[in-house]
């Protein structure tokens, strides 16, 4: 089987971008955590959501009419909506390291935040709590490489559910990063839609929803177009969240386009994508630390790359999961063994 430059070259991370510091905390009980993306200095933020059941925080302070023009961390989330207490950790972390707004009598920390719903993965009353965010913030901190597939918020995740659990597979984490003309950016996304991961260059499935037999991908875009019926799905229960940042000096305005940008590259890497049932949303930074700036054009097509690399590179670093008492979630990895 042969695979494109996105299905095997080095992909780069978040933390290519100078200024930006991310980490994980996976909880070892069951599969689900919480990963932090810290801008110290503050980042110029801007956030698109495009999914129709998005779980989130402080998006409406991200408006490009609002009044606070920076944030300094953002936190993506298992645990659906009680998942978006980990931001809350993080925010004490931050306030105890000194980072945050000047509000005169305290640096007030800005942290917005997105979830995805990991809850039929293991024991759901076990999900990420301020405790899991700070550790994540923690973990951010340490400066060391950022780990992929079944990690923080891509811990419990899970792709290609639109037959069913049964034949689904796992999903994770995934990082990337593409410099052109001395300006980086960067993305980390976490997987978890309903649909199918797919090589963005042949549009070829890497992982997703397979057959019955099990030892294939069914190709749910063109199952659906044949006409098999989706499994009835619950509102919410998928989604794929993510962070993109640069070091362009961006205003407020243009980071919310490079966040909308970057949706291009999941509609490239996830078929179908921005579904009734997802909740799929992505924030932008903008350190502002680059000399250059390429120009916006430039800049949303290199976070778009990202993007659609990151998410990947999320299934590609994912590994099995067999669920208690449930179905085994085969990883891509185990498929191309099988092929």
């Amino acid at each position: 089987m042969q695979h494109s430059p996105h299905a095997s070259a080095p992909a780069g991370a978040i933390t290519d971008v100078p200024g930006i510091e991310a980490g994980h905390f996976t909880d070892t009980r069951r599969p689900t955590g919480c990963s932090v993306v810290i801008a110290r200095e503050g980042a110029v933020a801007g956030v698109d959501v495009r999914g129709a059941a998005p779980g989130t925080r402080e998006t409406d302070l991200l408006a490009p009419g609002n009044l606070v023009n920076e944030v300094h961390a953002i936190v993506l989330a298992g645990g659906s909506a009680w998942g978006l207490d980990a931001a809350t950790g993080a925010v004490r972390w931050l306030e105890e390291h000194g980072v945050g707004l000047d509000v005169g009598v305290t640096r007030l920390p800005l942290v917005p935040a997105a979830v995805l719903f990991d809850l039929p993965v293991g024991d759901a009353r076990i999900r990420p709590d301020a405790n899991a965010g700070y550790a994540a913030a923690s973990a951010a901190a340490t400066g060391q490489p950022l780990a992929e597939g079944n990690v923080g918020a891509g811990a419990g995740a899970v792709v290609g559910k639109m037959f069913g659990m049964q034949h689904a597979m796992k999903g994770g984490i995934g990082t990337a990063s593409v410099r052109v003309a001395g300006v980086t950016v960067g993305a980390l996304v976490a997987c978890n839609a309903v649909g199918d991961v797919v090589d963005p260059d042949t549009g070829r499935p890497l992982a997703g929803a397979r057959t019955a037999e099990g030892d294939a991908l069914r190709d749910t875009r063109r199952a659906l177009l044949r006409g098999e019926p989706p499994h009835p799905l619950l509102a919410g229960s998928n989604t794929t969240i993510g962070v993109i940042a640069t070091d362009a000096r961006l205003t407020k305005v243009q980071a919310q386009r490079l966040a909308v940008a970057g949706h291009d590259g999941l509609a490239r890497s996830i078929n179908p994508v921005h579904t009734m049932s997802d909740g799929d949303t992505l924030f932008a930074l903008a350190t502002g630390r680059a000399a250059q700036h390429p120009g916006m054009m430039v800049l949303a097509t290199m976070a778009a790359e990202a993007v659609a690399r990151a998410t990947v590179r999320a299934v590609l670093a994912a590994r099995s999961l067999h669920l208690p008492g449930g179905p085994l979630l085969p990883a891509c990895a185990d498929l191309r063994r099988a092929g």
